[in-house]
């Protein structure tokens, strides 16, 4: 219950302007790229684990992450102005672009970690890399809502659900590594092959 009372209370927080949904796109295809062109190979949930933990904080400030923040800082300052809470300190409205900006480059290495594990999964069960717009539909997914299957009926990104994932934990300096090693779990776990045949199907339906 706890989960669903802070999801409810940060979508009423903060409204994710259409601006800001984009940009976290360009902070995505850009991660991608950068995966897919890379020489990266991730077989297990814990090998993903130690490379996070061994090159913390070593993503470069690329100018999509620098756009994303400089988007969201006003946006969360303004909500954090605007709301209703007694116990939100100015030393947190003034630290956004700080907190926000570490929390996606750490953000975007998770997604790539989680993303590297899929693509040896789906070499390995189905001999193939798998289509570039299912790699991201999943690795959102699973980013964002470790604990469900994906659907993937559709392959449009949850950008705003990221966004809001990367803002408001950012502002209020949670940590994403818990939910990103529930991610990684599920990832070792998923059909791939069953869900690259539904992505298929709905493609071509």
């Amino acid at each position: 219950m706890l989960e669903t009372h802070t999801g409810e209370r940060d979508r009423t927080l903060l409204a994710i302007p259409r601006v800001l949904e984009r940009s976290a796109g360009d902070v995505v295809h850009q991660a991608f790229d950068r995966l897919l062109s890379s020489d990266t190979a991730v077989t297990t949930a814990a090998e993903a684990r130690r490379l996070l933990a061994d090159h913390e904080e070593t993503e470069e400030l690329t100018d999509a992450i620098q756009r994303f923040v400089g988007i969201a800082t006003p946006v969360v300052r303004i909500a954090l102005r605007g709301a209703r809470f007694t116990r939100i300190p100015w030393v947190l409205v003034a630290s956004s672009t700080v907190s926000i900006g570490i929390t996606v480059r750490n953000g975007v290495r998770e997604l790539q970690a989680i993303a590297a594990l899929l693509v040896h999964r789906f070499e390995e069960e189905t001999g193939a890399p798998p289509d570039r717009a299912l790699l991201q539909k999943l690795t959102l997914e699973l980013y964002l809502r470790p604990r469900r299957t994906p659907e993937v009926s559709d392959l449009g990104l949850p950008l705003v659900r990221l966004a809001r994932r990367w803002i408001v934990s950012g502002a209020f300096g949670r940590n994403t590594r818990g939910k990103t090693e529930k991610a990684l779990d599920a990832a070792e776990r998923l059909d791939v092959t069953s869900l690259a045949g539904r992505a298929l199907g709905s493609a071509h339906g």
